[in-house]
């Protein structure tokens, strides 16, 4: 095998599935061969664009430089790293020649930076230079990126190479510029580049006195993780993880719970169907796909840890009887709470109001804004929900200046008048879930005591 064929064929090892891409770049930067001024190298994330060209120019032993434009928050930013990264490259390729670096101190726009670079190279041989994610670059002019596109052009041994995720329709402003795709990797793809180095089953490594070897236990790691990845991919990564990055994450997160049931003994090595159908819930929900900043064991525990600031007893009947004076009309108090019509009330609850009306409304009365009641009917419909006797008068009136304290009943009348008044009216500042779920909490089903159908 040829020298060139030998590199080429280590590069695809080290980068499989990308030959063609690998074959591309070394032949258009092939020294004494000329390069092209300007190449366009674009893919999605994670395709393997920067990687691999840094391993072809490594391999040609090529002098060059990489600027990541996402670590540059301004167009003059990207300007000084660009040439301090092409003084460390020359610098590095010729060590013995000493670099005076005075007068590079300061590079503010594209024209000082061509000069500098012309100055730098004059005399050397080729150089490339790459700006990676340069479509990712914050603050940058419009004229950035075919004014970059132009350095190649005006210096003889300089090519620049430019990575980027999508290609805009001639956003260099000339269409003579060549172009290296990478594209996606296919589902059999991700999983042959995931599982080249797959994570151990067991914790600990194997005893040496068992005959569980490890050349056993690479070989158990590597079926049942190539396995485990094609299970990954067809239930979630296909259509929220695609790129090789997202999936070899989510993979991860999910391999410890996968195969707990074989670290305790549950299940063999190679009992992977029965695993899979144990342990199918954790491919079934999303917790997975979402990056916590706090565990979800730490939330769980802060939820159980919270305090529950609870209502008195007589407290909870008044805000139910508050919900019904107010939502409930008054001329139907007789049929929901007099206790001689107890009969008819079950045979007409959840009817509404009259038949009549009733099929004109269409919008449920607990979705409507709260209606004003007074004092009087508060009282009255406490009393007839109370399953026992009332409490004092006082005790009472004691638990609605709370309840008005706490802003869940609110007063309707003149500021300056006396909230236990009489004629002041009272309206209720919560809604259905919560009443619902407060009467539930004293054995109250406020659906049987509120006019109209609702669900519960």
């Amino acid at each position: 095998m040829l020298p060139e064929e030998l590199l080429l064929t280590t590069l695809s090892e080290q980068f499989p599935c990308r030959e063609l891409q690998i074959r591309q770049l070394a032949a258009l930067y092939n020294p004494p061969l000329p390069s092209p001024p300007t190449l366009v190298v674009h893919g999605l994330n994670a395709t393997g664009k920067s990687s691999i060209v840094r391993g072809v120019l490594e391999t040609r032993k090529i002098p060059y430089a990489i600027v990541n434009s996402r670590e540059c928050i301004t167009g003059r930013h990207l300007l000084e790293r660009t040439l301090a990264a092409c003084l460390d490259a020359v610098e590095e390729a010729d060590p013995d020649t000493p670099l005076d670096r005075s007068p590079y101190a300061r590079c503010e726009n594209i024209s000082a930076l061509f000069v500098h670079l012309q100055q730098l190279l004059e005399g050397k041989d080729q150089f490339v230079l790459v700006f990676d994610s340069i479509d990712k670059q914050r603050e940058a002019p419009p004229t950035l990126l075919p004014a970059l596109a132009r350095l190649g052009e005006l210096i003889p041994n300089l090519s620049t190479i430019l990575i980027i995720s999508v290609p805009r329709p001639r956003f260099l402003h000339t269409a003579s510029t060549p172009s290296v795709h990478f594209p996606s990797y296919t589902r059999d793809e991700a999983i042959l580049i995931v599982s080249r180095r797959p994570p151990s089953i067991f914790l600990e490594p194997p005893s040496p006195s068992k005959e569980y070897t490890d050349d056993l236990a690479a070989e158990d790691n590597a079926w049942v993780w190539t396995r485990f990845l094609g299970v990954v991919w067809d239930s979630q990564a296909k259509s929220a993880a695609r790129d090789v990055a997202s999936f070899r994450a989510l993979a991860d997160k999910l391999w410890d719970p996968f195969v707990a049931p074989i670290r305790d003994g549950t299940f063999g090595t190679r009992d992977f169907s029965r695993l899979l159908v144990h342990r199918r819930a954790i491919f079934q929900g999303d917790s997975a796909l979402v990056d916590r900043v706090v565990p979800k064991e730490a939330d769980e525990g802060r939820a159980k840890a919270r305090v529950n600031h609870d209502l008195p007893y007589f407290s909870k009947y008044l805000l139910c009887a508050a919900y019904l004076a107010s939502y409930n009309p008054a001329r139907q108090d007789s049929i929901y709470f007099m206790k001689v019509s107890e009969k008819k009330r079950r045979k007409r609850a959840g009817g509404g109001s009259t038949p009549g009306r009733a099929a004109h409304r269409k919008i449920s009365r607990h979705l409507l804004t709260p209606s004003a009641f007074p004092l009087d009917r508060l009282l009255a419909i406490f009393r007839a929900i109370l399953p026992h006797d009332a409490p004092a008068t006082a005790d009472v009136y004691t638990a609605i200046a709370t309840l008005n304290s706490l802003r869940l009943l609110l007063r309707s009348g003149a500021a300056g008048a006396d909230p236990l008044d009489g004629s002041c009216k009272w309206r209720v500042n919560y809604g259905w879930e919560y009443v619902r779920d407060l009467g539930r909490s004293v054995g109250l089903e406020m659906g049987e005591y509120l006019a109209g159908a609702v669900d519960a």
